[in-house]
């Protein structure tokens, strides 16, 4: 089976293979990433986050030292998939201090609209990450039915930082290997300080190869280039489909851009009032609601590898095969071996969608035998690790961007170790090792410029805002509390399983949104479908 096909056909934002190594997705969001239950602590969903900032819009007059930007032409040419083309963007480095010399080549793509009926305008599309390249989401795997198709220009820009576009650069393929396979879960401190050298090695080589950039990936400048790119594409409103990063940096631009801000939609949604600790902690609880909900399905069939009494007792045999991998990694049938980071990483990537299910169980039970080929291959699927060792730069583009967009979770590793009791019990099964994800942007080299805050994009057209009731990395209450913020969003919920859900099965969802984006008809308030 095509293993990394069925992880990204769900357009997920691949945020858990940054919550292992990347301080999940407390980005301004991965807040990916990277992430059901109670509304969180101090901030009910549907009520106001007291003491927080509301994201302010910028002027809507564009600056004249930016104009050159907003008035640039793309030059279109073939980029090698049918049917679509490529260009390149100038953006600022800083929107503060534009300087041609510094300016960042940003990699854009699109696809014509096949009629019939009046073009709309253009479409973009982000499936997140932060990190993941939407040109690649947009040319393989984006949900692009024939309505929507046919009136809309179907455009993806890699944001800044990302693939094409200027992308961050750190560690080396050799040593993203070794990275990736250090241990999650330390039992002393010795083990404490190994992973926190770890994070400060993988900083360090950020900033080596990155120095310049690091400082302007942030979710409020990647929103700037959307607006940059409206106005290339000659749209006087953007309209935009983002999934699950996508969301935060879809209402960011609806918080700076409000007028210019046309149909929106955001799918597997981020709550941007969040701080890091609460995005992390409540994420580790959205992933336990999945897991819960597959080792359900689980012990109903007879070759559950976790078992067949229930789901506390599978929760129970997976952290054993952890605990047993911690102490005697297994073969792979290549030098690497399954290590429990990487067998944690693998499971975590079949949450994202219930049909990754049976091939979860086929690979846990192999494991059981000795083999741990099948989750190395979901592990690597999931960090974009092709099979000659090659990554692409998600790892690294996602700590930038989550590293900048808030600060840290923890202010130190003592922190972090005091923290594990209300991460574990959030999940039993991944809390310790979300609790030392969430400990990378601790040792980050540049200063956090965002904060969190509310996101209300007062005067904004209609914005449907979509949660999946058992999402794993973005919890169905994220979804509720952005709608609640946002003043003129509909929230349409999916009661099921998986991330996001748009494209992903749900007639119901697809017909919603398809007709929102077509028509400009949100769904009916309160909304939801199977």
């Amino acid at each position: 089976m095509d293993t990394a096909r069925l992880l990204r056909a769900t357009g997920c934002a691949l945020a858990a293979a940054a919550l292992l190594l990347s301080s999940g997705c407390s980005s301004g969001t991965g807040r990916p990433a990277g992430p059901a239950g109670p509304s969180p602590a101090g901030s009910p969903a549907g009520r106001p986050t007291s003491g927080l900032a509301t994201l302010q819009p910028l002027p809507t007059a564009i600056p004249e030292n930016l104009r050159s930007y907003y008035d640039q032409k793309l030059h279109w040419r073939k980029c090698g998939v049918a049917g679509f083309q490529c260009a390149t963007m100038r953006a600022p480095l800083d929107y503060e201090h534009p300087s041609q010399e510094s300016d960042l080549k940003l990699a854009v793509s699109r696809k014509g609209a096949t009629g019939p009926g009046k073009k709309i305008g253009s479409l973009l599309v982000d499936p997140g990450g932060p990190g993941a390249s939407a040109i690649d989401y947009l040319q393989q795997y984006a949900p692009q039915p024939a309505s929507v198709q046919a009136r809309y220009d179907m455009v993806a820009m890699d944001p800044r930082g990302v693939a094409r576009s200027a992308p961050v650069k750190c560690l080396p393929d050799k040593q993203m290997d070794t990275y990736t396979q250090v241990d999650q879960t330390p039992d002393d401190n010795g083990e404490v300080r190994k992973l926190t050298a770890a994070y400060r090695n993988f900083a360090q080589a950020c900033r080596a190869h990155s120095k310049g950039l690091l400082g302007h990936v942030s979710t409020v400048e990647a929103a700037r280039d959307m607006d940059v790119l409206r106005s290339v594409l000659g749209d006087r409103k953007l309209n935009y489909v983002g999934a699950s990063y996508g969301t935060f940096l879809g209402a960011t631009y609806a918080g700076l851009f409000p007028s210019r801000s046309g149909r929106l939609v955001l799918d597997g949604a981020m709550d941007p009032s969040l701080n890091a600790r609460q995005v992390n902690e409540q994420q580790t609880a959205g992933f336990n609601t999945a897991f819960e909900a597959f080792a359900k399905d689980c012990v109903k069939k007879p070759d559950c590898p976790l078992g067949t009494k229930s789901p506390q007792d599978a929760g129970k045999r997976l952290n054993a095969l952890f605990r047993k991998l911690d102490q005697h990694p297994i073969s792979t049938g290549e030098p690497r071996k399954l290590t429990e980071s990487l067998a944690t990483t693998g499971v975590i990537a079949a949450m994202y969608d219930e049909g990754a299910w049976p091939t979860l169980r086929e690979y846990l039970g192999q494991a059981e035998k000795g083999d741990g080929r099948g989750l190395l291959t979901l592990s690597d699927s999931y960090y974009e690790r092709d099979p000659d060792g090659k990554y692409a730069n998600l790892m690294s583009a996602n700590a930038a961007v989550n590293c900048l967009d808030l600060p840290p979770a923890f202010p130190d590793a003592r922190a972090a170790r005091n923290a594990v009791p209300a991460f574990d019990k959030a999940s039993p099964v991944f809390g310790d090792g979300f609790t030392w994800a969430a400990l990378n942007c601790t040792y980050w080299s540049t200063k956090p410029t965002g904060k969190p805050q509310r996101i209300e994009a007062k005067g904004a057209d209609p914005i449907v805002v979509v949660g999946t009731t058992r999402d794993p990395a973005t919890p169905y209450r994220w979804a509720k509390a952005l709608a609640s913020q946002l003043s003129s969003a509909t929230l349409l919920t999916y009661v099921g399983d998986g991330h996001t859900a748009y494209g992903r099965g749900s007639r119901c969802i697809d017909d919603a949104i398809n007709t929102y984006l077509v028509r400009g008809t949100p769904p009916a308030a309160g909304k939801r479908c199977t």
